[in-house]
């Protein structure tokens, strides 16, 4: 399924958060309102006549299961039709999450749509709840579908070669489980380690098909800017353009802000702005899509997806100053050695 957008703005967001279904309890990190504080940082950007918003379509079951064994996506939807509740002590399921959690994939689907139709520069899915924990039989860390590996797997279906950068503070262990030995994709993972789920050792490259197709790169707590730019510089940029994708994923979480509650890098919107900069300039025009992750601070949601988007159109605007500092450098001079790059 294809959808045709034609109007020509600069940035597309897929967004709808008045459907907003998916109704976890107030005590929950996951809540409603992190989509609400998102995109309220597209209008504190100045972005408004950059922007076009589209409701997303629903992903169909066919479209899941490109990623997701057909028993998990039945019994979900058997769940939340039975009233949901906890999937697993992370993880929350409520009766609308099974429309949620479709309209999050088919964001993605419907990014990818925009892009190739040409009426727009960059795309955004703004959906929730989160995707890059869900593996193929199973919820997990928050996450139901596997957003951003939905859009992925449509690509690869087709014939094209995919990378997905993902920098989300946490780990995420489902898109690397999903495309582990697919040579057609490749994985990058910026996070937080140790840190929930535990996976993303550095040692992780890729199964015996796809030996270069997974790079994970853990940093300590207290890491900033300066060394997320040099791993990016040093380590990430040469490893995505040796692959050559025709698409590039942002799986975009903004919970390695300093403000975030739930980890601790140090990092700020200003360096967002500069990492997805540094990733636009590997693939074609027209080819980046931007999938929000986690983020629990509604302000650094706000300010990290504003800087984001402002700063793949060439806007400009930074609320905040990037970070500096040298906690995290052993994990790139490792890196360099370990692909070669030294």
């Amino acid at each position: 399924m294809h959808r045709v957008f034609v109007v020509g703005v600069p940035i597309a967001v897929f967004a709808a958060a008045q459907l907003d279904q998916h109704l976890t309890p107030d005590w929950h990190p996951e809540r409603p309102g992190r989509l609400d504080a998102s995109l309220a940082g597209i209008a504190e950007a100045g972005l408004g006549e950059a922007v076009a918003f589209h409701e997303p379509r629903l992903a169909t079951v066919e479209e899941l299961g490109r990623v997701h064994d057909a028993t998990y996506v039945e019994q979900l939807q058997r769940f939340c039709e039975r009233g949901g509740g906890d999937l697993d002590p992370d993880t929350f399921a409520a009766p609308g999450s099974w429309t949620t959690g479709r309209r999050a994939a088919g964001a993605v689907l419907d990014a990818v749509a925009a892009l190739r139709s040409g009426s727009c520069d960059v795309a955004f899915a703004a959906g929730r709840p989160p995707g890059h924990h869900a593996v193929p039989d199973r919820a997990m860390g928050f996450c139901l579908f596997n957003n951003v590996a939905v859009g992925a797997a449509q690509l690869v279906d087709e014939g094209q070669r995919v990378a997905i950068v993902d920098w989300d503070v946490h780990h995420g262990n489902g898109t690397q489980d999903i495309f582990y030995n697919d040579p057609r994709v490749l994985y990058v993972s910026t996070h937080e380690s140790p840190l929930y789920p535990g996976t993303g050792r550095a040692d992780e490259m890729g199964g015996a098909d796809a030996p270069r197709g997974n790079v994970n790169l853990p940093f300590p707590a207290g890491t900033r800017g300066d060394v997320y730019r040099r791993v990016f510089d040093e380590v990430v940029s040469p490893v995505v353009a040796e692959f050559a994708p025709d698409w590039l994923f942002i799986s975009a979480g903004f919970d390695g802000h300093r403000r975030d509650p739930l980890a601790g890098l140090e990092l700020t919107s200003a360096d967002y702005a500069d990492l997805a900069v540094r990733l636009q300039a590997l693939v074609p025009a027209r080819r980046v899509v931007v999938v929000l992750e986690g983020g629990y601070d509604f302000e650094a949601l706000s300010t990290s997806t504003g800087a984001t988007l402002s700063a793949l159109i060439g806007h400009g605007y930074r609320p905040e100053e990037a970070s500096t500092g040298d906690v995290g450098l052993p994990t790139v001079a490792a890196a360099r050695q370990r692909w070669d790059l030294a």
